[in-house]
């Protein structure tokens, strides 16, 4: 198992919801409203006046075999409206209960 914590736009939260639905990704938590800023190109979202925007958050946990695939799908919004910001992250998942 692995989880993925995706951080983006707030204007991706129903796309990727609906797309993990679609991938049979059960479950997952979400955070409607984060704050932060890309590492690289990213524009900050700080729901300030001089940062308007805002980040969500959702954390999903799959198995292995189908982390690429959703980071594929993911990778596919992004590249659709880069200005937005979105990014992926893949962590093991050593127990559950």
């Amino acid at each position: 198992m692995k989880a993925i914590f995706i951080a983006f736009d707030e204007a991706y939260y129903d796309r990727i919801v609906d797309m993990l639905h679609l991938l049979n990704c059960r479950g997952f938590t979400g955070w409607r409203e984060v704050q932060g800023r890309g590492s690289k190109t990213g524009e900050p979202h700080y729901a300030t006046h001089a940062w308007p925007s805002i980040a969500s958050a959702i954390l999903t946990v799959v198995d292995d075999r189908r982390v690429d695939i959703v980071l594929d799908e993911l990778h596919q919004m992004d590249l659709a409206t880069p200005k937005l910001g979105l990014r992926a992250f893949v962590l093991p998942v050593e127990r559950t209960i």
